[in-house]
């Protein structure tokens, strides 16, 4: 027996969410909601309450759900291979993107589905349609649907690519209110005590609701969108300095749905009943679709300012008499640094004391790092840093054990049944492909924030290798942790995350000075390693210590760290050693602790990707 789903009008909160999916079930084109927030904050609540509503608007509306371990045939459909074989015709066995038409295509933990994937849901949402061309098959069909795709930032964060094409985006936080927390509970445990009940109760709203939404549907397109409001839209995204036109035609769809959501007349002509796009309509669009754009780097703040948003609606409102384009702000409002700035709020340590903790100072600039690799080939997720064999790759061979490959080799399928003589495939003549591509790691930082490191140029040049090294981390799908050493033991900074945003604000504030405990940080990334193989035993650890190889604090604290390091090898985790040893003396400490982590050594001036041309043109 089935449980009654939670009523959408029942949701205590949330407006701006709430509204955002109305919007796009009365628009689809809009391209979709991504809704951000920490667990526990109602995303998947509200996705499957507008399902239940949107099912009032459209017989024959569904929810379909994608799963994260989703295939590309699982999606988009493939080749039905028993009529192939059994018919001798080529059919097409739809897949989830042909049953979410006309529903509601939900995606939990979009953030963590592999880009390929993204990029499709994202095309068939923009285009209502579906057009595949694989394995000697070509097909369509429609396919429009709502798209809604709800992710935790904490566990890792959508390219910026990706991000824009998103139509909408929320941020969804718990509220600090305690008056508004009360009622969360309070109808919570009104609904687990009565789910049929409770839903009754709100039948009537969710019921006027969807009428609502049909009534708009209906309507939307003849939503007229005035030319100085299409100017002010275009001078709006001009002013935030999004990238592209997408921005610019998102808010414009948006806003038209939200007029003819709102049903408002300003402007409207009384004999026609014309509904007409104003201010407000596309303040609330500019306020769903544009945070998200601003983001260039893995390392910018998310959102928009009310106040610069209100600046930049004013400074881009037509002239009075209706005539002239208004002058868009060259800057965006509000002013501020580059986006691809990294923000520090570190003061000058004061203390000359080694052992008195003290914040690092401002990171240096970043830079393109070299790419540093795990050796071998691994079958791990597909990423960008290290050889794999995955669903990603090229293909390079093929084979007749299913769980070695990824998708279907037609032509070795053809050939084994020619080579028994048949001229008909049968089920036990099926070869998969065997690809090698590219994997994503665990990518563990492991730095020295000690008082041999706290020199303040010296730890400003290692937390901008460390910020850079993390971008590149970021770009090739990596899960990062970050583990600083310093006093008298190792600080987990950042537990692994695939969020680099996360990252960069620890690895930007934390204390220096003190002995060097190099073993515990040695050890600490031990523990991780084990600790994500029980995880994700396919994802390969690559640890990158960036230190000048000095050990001290206790007895023995190098024949520790040469402990250590042995400990961290015998769990098979590739290694790489930054030496960040700058002084005209040098120890070569970092060189020993390299050989017993059987890692390779690099100096610090060897990370950035141009290294070598550099050198050759000092050559030259």
């Amino acid at each position: 027996m089935s449980t009654a789903a939670y009523p959408f009008s029942a949701i205590v909160g949330h407006d701006q969410l709430r509204l955002a999916l109305v919007l796009c079930a009365v628009r689809p084109e809009i391209g979709g909601v991504l809704i951000r927030g920490e667990k526990g904050t109602a995303k998947s609540t509200a996705v499957r309450a507008l399902a239940t509503v949107l099912e009032q608007v459209d017989v024959g509306s569904r929810l379909v759900e994608l799963p994260i371990g989703a295939t590309e045939d699982r999606v988009v459909g493939s080749l039905d291979l028993q009529k192939v074989l059994r018919d001798g015709e080529h059919a097409f066995s739809p897949g989830l993107l042909a049953r979410a038409h006309g529903g509601v295509l939900y995606v939990d933990e979009v953030n963590l589905l592999h880009d390929h994937l993204v990029d499709v849901m994202l095309d068939a949402a923009a285009m209502g349609r579906v057009h595949i061309e694989r394995d000697g098959v070509s097909h369509s069909h429609d396919s429009r649907f709502v798209l809604i795709g709800t992710m935790n930032p904490e566990e890792g964060e959508l390219r910026p690519q990706l991000l824009d094409r998103f139509g909408l985006t929320v941020e969804v936080h718990a509220s600090r209110d305690v008056p508004v927390r009360s009622e969360v509970i309070r109808q919570r445990l009104a609904y687990e005590a009565d789910p049929a009940g409770f839903a009754a109760r709100y039948a009537a709203q969710d019921s006027e609701l969807a009428a609502r939404i049909s009534a708009a549907r209906a309507r939307v397109a003849d939503v007229v969108l005035p030319d100085a409001e299409l100017t002010r839209i275009a001078a709006l995204c001009a002013a935030f300095d999004v990238d592209g036109m997408r921005a610019d035609i998102v808010v414009a769809r948006t806003a038209m749905a939200h007029a003819a959501w709102r049903g408002a007349q300003a402007g409207a002509s009384e004999a026609t009943g014309d509904i007409s796009v104003a201010e407000e309509d596309i303040r609330v669009a500019a306020e769903l679709a544009l945070p998200h754009r601003r983001r260039r780097d893995p390392f910018d703040d998310p959102g928009i300012d009310p106040a610069q948003l209100d600046e930049a609606l004013a400074a881009s409102a037509p002239a009075a008499d209706g005539g002239g384009d208004p002058e868009p702000d060259p800057d965006p409002p509000g002013g501020g640094g580059k986006s691809g700035d990294v923000p520090s709020e570190q003061p000058v340590p004061q203390s000359n004391s080694s052992s008195a903790p003290r914040p690092a100072a401002p990171p240096s600039a970043t830079f393109r790092t070299r790419k540093l690799t795990v050796p071998g080939v691994g079958e791990g997720t597909p990423g960008r840093r290290s050889r794999a064999r995955n669903r990603s790759g090229a293909v390079i061979t093929a084979t007749d054990t299913p769980e070695q490959g990824h998708g279907l080799h037609l032509f070795a399928t053809v050939l084994a049944a020619a080579g028994s003589g048949r001229l008909r495939p049968q089920p036990d003549d099926i070869r998969r492909a065997v690809r090698v591509g590219r994997e994503g790691n665990l990518v563990i930082f492991v730095v020295d924030a000690s008082g041999s490191m706290a020199a303040r140029d010296r730890m400003a040049a290692v937390s901008g290798a460390a910020l850079s090294l993390l971008r590149d981390a970021y770009q090739r799908r990596d899960k990062v942790a970050v583990i600083t050493f310093r006093q008298d033991g190792a600080r987990v900074l950042l537990p692994p995350t695939a969020s680099a945003h996360i990252a960069s604000r620890r690895l930007t504030r934390f204390d220096t000075g003190g002995t060097t405990p190099l073993a515990q940080g040695l050890l600490a990334a031990r523990d991780i390693v084990v600790r994500e193989r029980v995880r994700d035993r396919h994802r390969r650890p690559l640890v990158v210590v960036l230190t000048d190889g000095r050990a001290t604090g206790g007895p023995d604290p190098l024949g520790r760290s040469r402990s250590a390091a042995r400990r961290l090898v015998a769990e098979k985790a590739a290694a790489v050693v930054v030496d960040c040893e700058t002084s005209y003396v040098r120890l070569g400490l970092a060189a020993d602790l390299a050989q017993h982590l059987e890692a390779p050594l690099l100096q610090l001036g060897q990370l950035r990707a141009d290294h070598l041309a550099q050198a050759v043109r000092r050559a030259a």
